[in-house]
């Protein structure tokens, strides 16, 4: 869906050229393309209702933008995205000499502070799997679904693109397409090879409809591509019935995957080049969350903290 930017504060033309940046130079997917102009339509809002002319905006006024946003309800982490795409408009502006400084240099996110994902045990995942229905007819794919995502580490986007022709089973790596159509090839496990193997030999029985031949997790009911929302709602429905009372959705699987490897010792390089991040700082998020649970291990585990709970276990007063 192309987003059409309502307003006169800003000419069309800029607008335009702002989209085309996006879509060509920075090779933005359509989601993200549509996020952003979506953002940038409440800063053409603002802009319009206070008379505010683009080229001229203070970093005073865009305070007070944000302020406005925050008054709307907009939660710390989503003013944090609006910002994020403001600044990014104004980077272009600048690189195209419409606006002499940028005024976005020193405009301050909100502290949405670190939020830990949530992360799913090996037996959970296992709970998870036997979960599913042998006698349902989607049984095998729903575990070869399952057994990828974790192995693969991959987004909900990329395991619905996911394409027969990139798989390269015999050798053990999938070629994924990530964010900005970036290419990389990720490792598979035995077991996620076996997985999809039997799934492709109940796939090779469906009637594929033309255009959707090639993807590798198709749609029972309409033999199309997957949708992320079925994929969505599917898990959901996993976990309900595995017994799992945490908030999770396929991208936990990502979560679980890269902290599970760093637990097992892999290199915060490696699960970077694994998982796609553009930066290490993204990654180092798995870092935050072993520390949590090393912590953990340390009370529960330690000597010292063993005696201690003890101790202050026996100089309680008998009830």
């Amino acid at each position: 869906m192309k987003v059409q930017i309502v307003g006169h504060s800003v000419p069309k033309q800029i607008i335009s050229a702002y989209e085309k940046f996006l879509r060509l130079e920075r090779n933005y997917s359509s989601n993200t393309l549509e996020n952003y102009m979506l953002d940038l339509q409440k800063l053409v809002n603002y802009m319009d209702d206070e008379g505010i002319d683009y080229r001229l905006i203070t970093l005073e006024q865009l305070d007070r933008f944000a302020g406005t946003m925050r008054d709307l309800g907009i939660s710390a982490r989503s003013l944090g995205r609006v910002l994020s795409g403001v600044r990014s408009f104004y980077r272009f502006l600048n690189l195209e000499g419409e606006v002499e400084t940028d005024p976005t240099e020193l405009l301050v996110s909100p502290n949405i502070g670190k939020h830990l994902p949530e992360v799913l045990s090996v037996q959970e995942i296992d709970a998870i799997e036997a979960a599913i229905d042998p006698n349902m007819r989607e049984y095998q794919r729903d575990l070869a679904i399952i057994e990828t995502l974790y192995s693969c580490g991959l987004r909900v986007s990329e395991l619905c693109d996911l394409l027969i022709s990139n798989l390269y089973l015999d050798d053990g790596f999938v070629r994924v397409h990530g964010k900005g159509n970036k290419e990389r090839l990720v490792p598979i496990s035995q077991r996620a090879v076996d997985e999809i193997r039997r799934w492709f030999e109940q796939r090779s029985q469906l009637a594929i409809k033309k255009g959707h031949e090639d993807y590798v997790f198709v749609s029972m009911r309409r033999c199309t591509k997957l949708s992320r929302i079925t994929l969505f709602v599917r898990i959901k429905q996993l976990a309900q019935l595995a017994g799992i009372t945490k908030n999770i959705s396929p991208h936990t699987f990502r979560h679980s995957f890269a902290t599970h490897l760093l637990e097992g010792g892999a290199n915060l390089r490696a699960i970077q080049a694994m998982l796609g991040h553009e930066s290490i700082a993204t990654t180092e998020i798995y870092t935050h969350i072993d520390r949590s649970r090393l912590r953990e291990e340390i009370l529960l585990h330690h000597p010292r903290n063993i005696s201690y709970n003890k101790k202050s276990t026996q100089d309680l007063d008998p009830v």
